[in-house]
């Protein structure tokens, strides 16, 4: 009897209904693509931020100590001492490989061009180093910066010849053109450079020379060395717990030590690096990863006002369809009370009823949900993010409380009434 009471309830009404499912569908589906979105957005905002430049700086040791005197840093032993290329390598081969997305190692020195004073830069743009599982891996600034286009061509690191790039600046300096040559005197003589491309966007580098580090090496007759190398690695936003790492490591216990140890914090990326690259320093640039963490933080907390807001509001409208129902209803209730119903049974009819109506709404409402957070990931980062399929279940909880909650308060003054009044129609 209970279950024929139920059915007839469900499909009773469906005007009512459909306000209900509608309600929940839309409710579930804003949830489940604000969730989606809130849950990807941290990994796929730092993929976007990650094409802006490096996170991670790898130095020689020396040339990591500094001394502060008031708001001045000294560092006595910069440029003193430098890293071999044949360990570049290490910076990849650690816990978080994985992570590491670019890395290319940097050695300025200082040349001239018809008795003017330019700087030059040996990096690597696009360089085989083979590392430990991945033979063919390749990396440099074409992967650190990957937003640096040339009108024509990037330096080839295996080119039998002199290639360079250079940047607007320079190009205007010393109006220059893609398939130039020019001669730049370094102190162990002259040298003839082929521009092969212009870069634009080039930043802190748009005065430089821009050529490949080992024949930078090879022209100065010095070892095959660098003086830095920047590095981009995907982290996630850093906590309470990372601060204190980064400040203090000492200060962790050992459970600590090893979260810290085991996420992909800049911090401890940037620690593992200088644990397993002996005579190396790799030190969080904290500017660019406060700024990451910061945006993340925000966008994340935004989405979070929105899933907040937007179950209120589809608590409210529940509740009030729910209660448009009781009250609908009402001789109902005072019938079933004048036949042995108890207050319990009469709160199950119209929780199961409604909660049945939730449970199938949100589930395609949060299916609707994950196509339009893809939509929206394609218009925002060009590429799909990854369905978290727990926001299903999550959605369903919610909606199942919307409605327990919904029918509790709706029903709770009507079934308190006394059945004379509520069949007369006196309330």
């Amino acid at each position: 009897m209970f279950l024929r009471i139920i059915k007839k309830s469900i499909f009773g009404n469906l005007t009512q209904k459909l306000l209900s499912f509608g309600t929940i569908f839309l409710a579930c589906l804003l949830l489940a693509c604000m969730l989606n979105i809130t849950l990807g957005v941290g990994n796929e905002l730092t993929k976007e931020l990650r094409n802006y430049g490096a996170n991670i700086s790898v130095v020689p040791q020396g040339s990591a100590l500094s001394i502060e005197v008031g708001n001045k840093t000294f560092k006595p032993f910069e440029n003193k001492t430098y890293l071999e290329l044949k360990d570049l390598h290490k910076i990849k081969e650690i816990f978080w490989r994985n992570n590491i997305t670019a890395f290319a190692p940097f050695k300025d020195e200082i040349a001239k061009i018809n008795g003017k004073e330019i700087k030059v830069l040996g990096t690597y743009f696009d360089k085989n180093i083979p590392i430990d599982g991945e033979e063919d891996y390749k990396t440099g600034i074409t992967g650190l910066f990957p937003f640096w286009k040339s009108d024509k061509d990037f330096v080839n690191d295996e080119s039998n010849i002199l290639e360079a790039n250079i940047g607007r600046e320079f190009a205007n300096r010393f109006n220059l053109k893609s398939g130039d040559k020019i001669d730049v005197e370094f102190k162990t003589g002259i040298r003839t450079f082929k521009i092969v491309g212009i870069i634009d966007n080039l930043g802190e580098y748009d005065n430089k020379l821009l050529i490949n580090i080992d024949k930078l090496n090879e022209i100065l007759g010095s070892k095959p060395t660098y003086e830095r190398a920047e590095v981009s690695a995907l982290t996630i936003p850093e906590n309470d717990l990372a601060m204190r790492a980064r400040h203090d490591k000492d200060s962790l216990d050992a459970v600590e030590f090893d979260k810290w140890y085991c996420t992909a914090f800049v911090s401890s990326i940037a620690y593992q690096i200088e644990e397993d690259y002996k005579g190396a320093s790799a030190k969080a640039l904290s500017k660019v990863a406060d700024a990451e963490s910061s945006v993340v933080k925000k966008i994340q907390g935004l989405m979070g006002i929105i899933f907040l807001i937007s179950l209120v509001v589809a608590s409210v409208a529940q509740a009030s369809l729910i209660n448009s129902d009781v009250y609908r209803r009402s001789k109902e209730i005072g019938l079933l009370k004048a036949l042995g119903a108890n207050n319990l049974q009469i709160y199950l009819i119209f929780m199961v009823d409604y909660l049945c109506v939730s449970l199938v709404a949100s589930v395609f409402g949060s299916i609707f949900g994950f196509f339009v957070s893809d939509l929206i990931a394609l218009n925002i980062f060009s590429h799909s993010i990854a369905y978290n399929f727990i926001i299903i279940f999550i959605c369903m909880f919610f909606a199942s409380l919307i409605s327990i909650l919904g029918s509790l308060i709706a029903t709770k003054n009507f079934i308190k009434l006394e059945i004379v009044e509520v069949l007369y129609g006196r309330k």
